[in-house]
């Protein structure tokens, strides 16, 4: 999958320290209106919320940057779920408070930069090198509910996290045009732009971003 999909202001995060308990992320991350958002570990048990999330995610936050018939496109296509993330146990699963689902994300130690198990393109497994690769961030979605809600930041930096223990220095992502601003904001670059065929001669443009860790 793509990158994000929900602008947060960085002028509205406050993130307090986090725990790790078992496949658990306790994040105490707050915002207006908003206490705490739990991350795990995503397991196959998850891949049926995550599909609807994805649906609502895309209709109600891309339609300002693709028209109709690309997102009906993408979602049959490159917004679906990558099943081989989740065995990989790289991808994380966020709930509100209430135990609702309200995000998902994470990344990859494999070549493919997005898409997902309906994708036309080709899915390149092969494993990264951690000294010589960029770690890819993949498929980060927000429910509309909980956008602009620092949720996808959140999401992001546990990824990278996660990433940064495996050795990995350096990200890569491909990013809807939704995701640009806030990843910017988060460090990443744009070095390219590439058109993704999804299906009924429609394409999306996806935008390659990368940044680098540098340890003082």
């Amino acid at each position: 999958m793509l990158g994000e999909f929900v602008s947060t202001p960085a002028s509205r995060e406050l993130i307090h320290p986090r725990s790790l308990e078992g496949d658990e992320i306790v994040c105490h991350f707050y915002t207006a209106g908003m206490g705490k958002f739990r991350l795990r570990v995503a397991t196959s048990e998850d891949v049926a919320g995550i599909r609807g999330l994805i649906d609502a995610s895309v209709r109600g936050l891309q339609a300002g940057d693709y028209s109709a018939a690309q997102i009906e496109g993408a979602l049959a296509t490159v917004f679906t779920v990558d099943s081989q993330l989740i065995v990989d146990g790289t991808y994380f699963v966020a709930f509100a408070e209430d135990g609702e689902l309200a995000g998902w994300g994470g990344w990859s130690f494999r070549k493919t930069l997005y898409g997902g198990d309906h994708q036309i393109e080709k899915i390149a497994s092969e494993r990264l090198d951690a000294l010589v690769d960029a770690a890819k961030i993949r498929a980060i979605f927000v429910h509309p509910k909980f956008a602009r809600m620092g949720l996808g930041s959140l999401i992001l930096e546990a990824a990278e996290s996660a990433a940064m223990e495996r050795g990995f220095s350096r990200f890569e992502m491909g990013s809807t045009l939704t995701g640009v601003t806030l990843y910017t904001l988060k460090g990443y670059r744009e070095v390219s732009r590439v058109l993704v065929p999804v299906g009924g001669g429609e394409e999306i443009e996806v935008v390659r971003m990368v940044k680098e860790i540098h340890h003082s």
